[in-house]
């Protein structure tokens, strides 16, 4: 038990550069006081004993906003930073190493009693607002974008973003390093790059319908990521 606990404290100081010493992670921290109730719930509903267990992670959620069913299965130095609104389901499965934002879900799709919520592998790392939704699978160190809604499986060493979940496969090599992946701002534009591909293709037509004459885009291109003036065909 003290292992565990020290592994949990650990992984706050690790991930959390706001973190400054141990006694604050202790006293301050309702993910890892969430995640200790869920210890204590989740051997209950193992037990059997499936209506107590429900009602500590009732308490556990009224003190720390966070919502973990007790039958949920979650590996080591799991860490769930600020934490408000989050909810686990039942069914769910969370590998070791694993980190959550607020506001995340990991939610059923089915009505059947039976497996009907996510697995999350080793490493991931899901940003705040996203819901992964239904009995599917992200592979180990994927990082998973804010308010994305991922309601299919991904491969290892993904980026997932937007609603529905686009899935990006990193070509920089294996990211198999033990280190959380916290680049939160380094995502792709998956849309942005789609349009760009259509507005060079549609102007490479007007090229060869209008006799290679300079015409003006029918769409718009920002400059550099950023848009400037008043009259957008998009």
């Amino acid at each position: 038990m003290f292992k565990t606990i020290r592994e949990d404290v650990q992984s706050v100081l690790d991930r959390d550069p706001a973190a400054r010493n141990v006694l604050e992670v202790l006293l301050c921290y309702p993910g890892l006081h969430a995640i200790w109730a869920h210890h204590l719930s989740h051997s209950l509903w193992k037990r059997g004993f499936k209506l107590l267990a429900r009602w500590v992670s009732q308490i556990a959620r009224s003190l720390t906003g966070i919502e973990i069913h007790p039958g949920a299965t979650i590996g080591r130095n799991f860490f769930i930073d600020h934490g408000m609104g989050v909810v686990i389901g039942e069914t769910a499965e969370i590998g070791d190493h694993v980190t959550l934002y607020h506001g995340v879900t990991l939610g059923g799709t089915s009505l059947q009693k039976k497996k009907r919520h996510p697995t999350i592998e080793d490493h991931v790392v899901i940003g705040a607002g996203a819901k992964v939704l239904g009995a599917i699978t992200i592979g180990a160190h994927s990082r998973i974008g804010a308010n994305a809604v991922v309601v299919k499986s991904s491969p290892p060493n993904s980026v997932i973003i937007g609603v529905p979940g686009q899935i990006v496969l990193r070509s920089q090599g294996q990211f198999t390093s033990d280190k959380p992946d916290l680049e939160h701002g380094l995502l792709p534009d998956t849309i942005g790059e789609t349009l760009a591909s259509l507005v060079a293709h549609v102007g490479e037509l007007e090229k060869r319908l209008d006799g290679h004459t300079v015409v003006s885009p029918a769409l718009h291109i920002s400059d550099h990521g950023i848009w400037h003036g008043e009259d957008f065909a998009i």
